[in-house]
Order: structure tokens, then C-alpha cells, then sequence
């Protein structure tokens, strides 16, 4: 009787908002909209019934991970009509992320944090990733540049806003797979460091490192940023899609290090992903918990003003931004496409649920940006001298001309 029930509201809930999407139960009934299917869904499971009357954008991404309901259909169409049956914002008013959080980030804890996201495994990255395994937001000059053209170009981008020069100390906050470091060391000859917490990226980057040749301007250490000796400053650097792990709390402590690790006059750039809204500490409908769950346990995101603020309170003096928002809408959807089309490879290297649990949560990601509940930004920043003075040209044409 209640399964009936539900079913009914959903029914009606389709018809209402005239969506092309088929659903099919378990017992072999099925739900289809008055407009031919776009999108088809098989429910495994009974519980899933209250989650499709009653739905949040987390809800179903977490039925799909489960496999407690298959889905048919483009994961941009999978999203979009996610959002529009979901009955729960996703950008709610004040403030929504768990208590729990605050309690995070010990050394201990982003150590796990980071090794349960990135080594997952590196032939599983390798499937969807570029050439050089650059896992954050590409750089596209033209609508049709290649996933490879577009991350080299990201890297050249961040090299070049930084003006890299030769004999430089250049340090990676988060260095990856140490694709920013060769290329900075190769390109522009630094002296580059990269750190990371993950194993699998340290021992991957320190193979590349010796196999292109360039043991003498390039090393990674396997380290928390928190640990890296301030007895010899950087002129510059660089922080990619790493302070999303640092934490709302660890954010002083984070600009302060880089501060104590910049020589005078030295350069920094922080990269990473913000959200939109003020006052909003995760994305709402269930999809911080749900990402925090299944993606980046202890991940925190913050609007770019926090970004400013944190870094002007700690002396670094911002000097340009510059958002990428639909760079990485363009990046993920690429992604999402090559995860997809090696399916049956990363079903047979990491299992069903791992290949569901990106694809939804990139799909998820890409959207996100799309729609502006979150954007991504390259901060550059620099630690005035004493006479407060910063080696930076009077316009940004440095940056762009070829």
C-alpha cells in the first residue's frame, strides 16, 4: 500500500515537471514520463522510493554509488534532472557543514584523508587523466584545445603569472603527480620541490623525475606542508588544488607557512576551488555529506573573500585573481567523458563502485560549476620587501603574451 502511495505522488511529481525520465521498479513496473525518455532509471531497491518522492541531489548520488538504483542515459542530462526533482536547495541560507569538521586535520588525519582520494590507484587516475596527470583545472585558449594542450597550457599559465626564472628555489604546495615541477624545472630551469602526503604520487613523480632527466633541478618529498623547513626560502609558490584539504580552521596556519617560506619580494600562487554564496560553508541538497562520505573526507571549501582575507591577515599582499569557473566545467565534463569510455578498464582495476562514485561525483562537480554554486580562482600574491616593494610589472600583459 505505501510503495503504491509513493509511487502515485512520484508519478504525478514527473508529470508535473515534464521531465524525460523512465523509471522502472524491481518488480518490472515502470513509471514513463508523457514526453519520449532522455534518461532512464532501474530501481533496485525499495527504499529508494521515499529518496525519489522526497529527493536531494545526495540521495541519489548515494542510491547510484550503492547500486541500489542503475541509470541510463548522459550524465549531463543525469544531473540536470537531479537537480530539478530534487525538493532540497542547494544553496541554502547560513550555515549548513557538520560540527565534526572543526575536529579535523590533525597531521594524522589529512594523511588519511589524502591517501583514501588519491591512491585509490595510479593506473586508475592514468585511465582519464592527461599525459602528465595534472588533476586540477585545465587552461583552454580555444574551445576545441585538447585535454593535454589544455592542462600545458594551465601549467605554463601558473609559471608564467609567477615569472619563473632560472636558478629560482620554486616549491609545490601539493605537488600531484609532479607534473608542475618537471614542467617548471624543464621549462623555465628552477630549482623546483614538490610535497605530497600521497604515496603513490611521491613514488610515481620520483620515477617521471629520473626518466626525463632532471634529477638536478627536481626532487618530491613525501611531507606535510606543515613540515617543510623554513631555513631556506622559496622565491616562489605554488599551491594547486590543495587548500580545499586544509580546513576552515588551518587556514591562518596555512597562509602563515607560506608567508615564513617565501623570501621578500617573493611570489605565491594559491589555485583552488571556492564556493559562491557568502556565508555558506558546503554545498547544500546533501552533496557536501555525500562527497565528504564517498570523495574528500574533511574536504572544506570557502568564498574567495575568506581566500583574500586569510592571506592579507597573514601579510601576503594579493595582487591579481583570476577565476577559471568554466575552465573547469570544461575540465571535468573531459574527464567525465574518458572515465567513461575506458569503463570495462576501470571496472577491472578499482571495481564497479569506485568507476560510479566519480563518475557521479564529477558529473556532480562539472554541473556545480556550470551553475555557479562554486567557482575555482588563481590567487597571486607576493611578501612585500621592507621597503615594501614587490618585483611585479605595472600591467598584466606578462602573463599573456606569447
Amino acid at each position: 500500500m505505501m510503495e503504491t502511495r509513493l509511487l502515485g505522488r512520484f508519478e504525478q511529481r514527473l508529470r508535473e515537471l515534464g521531465l524525460p525520465l523512465g523509471v522502472t521498479l524491481w518488480n518490472g513496473r515502470s513509471v514513463m514520463p508523457p514526453v519520449p525518455p532522455r534518461v532512464r532509471v532501474t530501481v533496485r531497491s525499495p527504499k529508494v522510493l521515499a529518496s525519489l518522492v522526497n529527493p536531494s541531489m545526495g540521495k541519489l548520488a548515494r542510491h547510484y554509488v550503492e547500486q541500489e538504483l542503475d541509470v541510463e542515459g548522459d550524465a549531463r542530462e543525469l544531473v540536470r534532472m537531479s537537480e530539478t526533482l530534487s525538493v532540497v536547495p542547494v544553496l541554502p541560507h547560513g550555515k549548513n557543514s557538520r560540527f565534526r569538521k572543526w575536529m579535523r586535520h590533525s597531521r594524522l588525519f589529512d594523511r588519511k584523508a589524502i591517501r583514501y582520494h588519491y591512491d585509490v590507484s595510479d593506473d586508475f587516475f592514468g585511465l582519464w587523466l592527461d599525459r602528465r596527470r595534472v588533476y586540477s583545472c585545465a587552461y583552454f585558449r580555444r574551445a576545441d584545445d585538447t585535454l593535454d594542450i589544455a592542462q600545458e597550457q594551465k601549467l605554463d599559465h601558473i609559471c608564467r603569472k609567477l615569472q619563473l626564472r632560472p636558478g629560482e628555489r620554486f616549491l609545490d604546495i601539493g605537488c600531484g603527480w609532479g607534473a608542475l615541477i618537471m614542467w617548471a624545472a624543464r621549462h623555465y630551469k628552477v630549482r623546483a620541490t614538490g610535497v605530497t602526503l600521497s604515496r603513490n604520487q611521491y613514488d610515481y613523480a620520483r620515477r617521471q623525475i629520473r626518466e626525463q632527466g632532471l634529477d638536478g633541478l627536481c626532487e618530491v618529498k613525501l611531507l606535510d606542508y606543515r613540515d617543510v623547513p623554513e631555513d631556506e626560502p622559496f622565491d616562489k609558490i605554488a599551491s594547486v588544488g590543495m587548500f580545499e584539504h586544509v580546513g576552515r580552521k588551518n587556514l591562518p596556519l596555512y597562509f602563515a607557512k607560506m608567508f615564513r617560506l617565501l623570501k621578500p619580494g617573493g611570489l605565491v600562487m594559491n589555485h583552488g576551488i571556492t564556493l559562491n554564496s557568502l556565508g555558506q560553508e558546503e554545498l547544500g541538497s546533501d552533496i557536501g555529506e555525500f562527497i565528504d562520505d564517498y570523495v574528500f573526507p574533511g574536504g572544506e571549501l570557502v568564498h574567495i573573500s575568506e581566500v583574500i582575507a586569510g592571506m592579507s591577515a597573514q601579510g601576503l599582499e594579493c595582487w591579481d585573481i583570476e577565476s577559471l569557473r568554466p575552465h573547469y566545467a570544461k575540465t571535468l565534463w573531459q574527464w567525465v567523458e574518458r572515465l567513461e569510455a575506458n569503463r570495462d578498464a576501470v571496472f577491472a582495476e578499482v571495481g564497479e563502485k569506485v568507476f560510479r562514485i566519480w563518475r557521479v561525483y564529477m558529473a556532480g562537480s562539472a554541473h556545480a560549476f556550470e551553475r555557479g554554486w562554486m567557482s575555482i580562482f588563481q590567487v597571486l600574491a607576493g611578501k612585500p620587501t621592507a621597503a615594501g616593494t614587490l618585483a611585479l610589472p605595472l600591467t598584466r600583459d606578462f602573463i599573456y603574451e606569447r
